[in-house]
């Protein structure tokens, strides 16, 4: 049965162990989902604590000592508030830090550094670099690259022409669907220089598992070469799909942003 996940999944053994733990986070927003996922455990290790505590006292204190039936109690007003007033508590905390740290994640501001188009087709990633109007487009056999500049903001537009995928980066802590017919967005700003893993997270197709991806956070002087050696290559223009023959000679036609198609 495991093995039928990883496969469904698209993950190899390899992968068991970041999907047990979790990263150590490269992106501020990435810190702040690493604080709410151990502050989650010492909640859940403190209610389990307490539970399996009160299960051994109550084995250990109330234990069958003859052969006649302990006292049934139909109710008990203290313990049935203790066993509503507690959980609702826990809820409430869990779903203040849940709430307010999703505020801060998901948030996009108003003049990003970087903006980034990711296109997820079948099956296989494009990135449209919209200030710079160049784009890098991968296939299965040669993975594509997404180069990041190290401690600037990037926002992510995604957009898919086929089918839902999901863009996902294990190192940043954060992945999210890309819907046909809907763009998503969210903000990141990476924190270490690397090379970090990407993937699919949606099964998509027969080839699900192939979508895979790279992504390079490196300096602002090897970023912006990077985006020279695509003008260079004449990969000039932004594409909605994969195929570069659908969108040619440096123009921003058929571009799906929020607003509409520029």
């Amino acid at each position: 049965m495991t093995v039928l996940a990883l496969g469904l999944s698209g993950c190899s053994a390899s992968d068991i162990p970041a999907m047990i733990s979790i990263p150590e986070p490269v992106t501020k927003q990435g810190e702040l989902m690493h604080s709410l996922w151990q502050g989650s455990w010492v909640a859940a290790w403190c209610v389990g604590g307490i539970t399996w505590g009160l299960i051994i006292w109550a084995v250990i204190a109330y234990r069958k000592r003859s052969n006649e039936a302990p006292v049934q109690t139909r109710y008990n007003m203290p313990i049935e508030i203790m066993y509503t007033v507690i959980p609702f508590f826990i809820l409430a905390v869990l779903f203040f830090y849940t709430q307010r740290d999703e505020s801060r994640i998901t948030a996009v501001s108003a003049h990003p550094q970087n903006t980034i188009n990711v296109v997820a087709f079948r099956w296989d990633w494009t990135f449209n670099y919209i200030d710079q109007n160049v784009y890098d487009v991968g296939t299965p056999a040669q993975l594509p690259t997404l180069y990041l500049p190290v401690n600037e903001s990037v926002k992510f537009t995604l957009t898919s022409p086929d089918v839902i995928h999901s863009f996902w980066v294990p190192a940043f802590l954060f992945k999210m669907d890309v819907i046909p017919g809907k763009t998503n967005q969210f903000e990141l700003t990476p924190t270490k220089i690397g090379t970090y893993p990407g993937r699919c997270a949606e099964l998509c197709g027969v080839d699900h598992s192939r979508m895979l991806f790279q992504v390079k956070v490196v300096s602002l002087a090897d970023y912006e070469q990077h985006i020279a050696d695509l003008k260079v290559a004449g990969q000039v223009g932004l594409l909605n799909t994969g195929r570069v023959s659908d969108q040619a000679g440096g123009n921003k036609q058929g571009y799906t942003t929020l607003g509409g198609t520029s």
